[in-house]
């Protein structure tokens, strides 16, 4: 992640440009072109490409809050990606999605916690979503993506509980009663936030997907949002060439 001021934004309807990087709808896939340098510690140049192709796009949406300000959008849960970065061990092809959030309110302002996780399966894939809200309310949604896009809501399997991340943070998913998921590959810890790969049972069937669990009780920290300046680098200056 990286900030950048205004003047770094160009967009069209095919193309998203910030800076040297870039997404770009060709039609059929989204082609990521990455051209950035990594904050500390890990310093040093991210370069290369990212190709998502979707099977279908969905129209689908949920509503992460009863008055819907806060919105999930998976534009391409089941998609192919291949990935061609300037990195030793950073070319590969597999299994992946292309989604977003949107908002007319800070997340911190709305939420306490959330726990997301996609899963690949025989017939497509499968979303939990289970969040907290701050006026205590909560949201429990698990939905089945077919490789057309269709969506439907089914039942979730029991909460079945991860070990805490790295910077301790609670973590759920879903899974059949009985079966204990566990962790496959660390991709990210922060104080706030964890993202990895996650191997659990879903009707029967073994899958390995990404899940992620942010806390935003604790990101609401004053302590926190220093620590998040100085890691995330911002290019406040940065301008086009041309």
């Amino acid at each position: 992640m990286i900030d950048r001021g205004r003047a770094a934004l160009r967009q069209s309807p095919e193309r998203f440009t910030v800076g040297p990087s870039s997404l770009h709808w060709t039609g059929d896939r989204l082609e990521i072109s990455v051209d950035e340098r990594g904050g500390p510690p890990f310093f040093g140049r991210i370069r290369g490409k990212i190709t998502v192709t979707p099977s279908a796009i969905s129209d689908q949406e949920l509503p992460l809050t009863p008055d819907g300000a806060h919105i999930w959008r998976p534009f391409a849960p089941v998609s192919d990606i291949s990935v061609d970065l300037d990195a030793k061990g950073w070319r590969w092809k597999g299994h992946g999605y292309f989604d977003a959030n949107f908002g007319t309110r800070a997340l911190e302002a709305d939420f306490d916690d959330w726990t997301w996780g996609r899963y690949p399966t025989r017939h497509g894939a499968t979303c939990f979503y289970d969040a907290r809200h701050r006026d205590g309310g909560t949201l429990s949604a698990s939905i089945d993506f077919s490789p057309d896009g269709d969506a439907r809501m089914v039942d979730a399997p029991p909460t079945a509980r991860l070990p805490r991340s790295l910077w301790a943070v609670a973590r759920t998913t879903r899974a059949d009663s009985g079966h204990t998921p566990r962790q496959v590959k660390a991709m990210l810890d922060a104080p706030f936030y964890t993202r990895a790969m996650v191997e659990t049972k879903i009707r029967g069937e073994r899958s390995t997907g990404v899940h992620e669990a942010l806390d935003l009780t604790r990101f609401r920290s004053p302590l926190l949002m220093p620590m998040l300046a100085c890691r995330v680098p911002r290019r406040a200056g940065w301008r086009f060439t041309d």
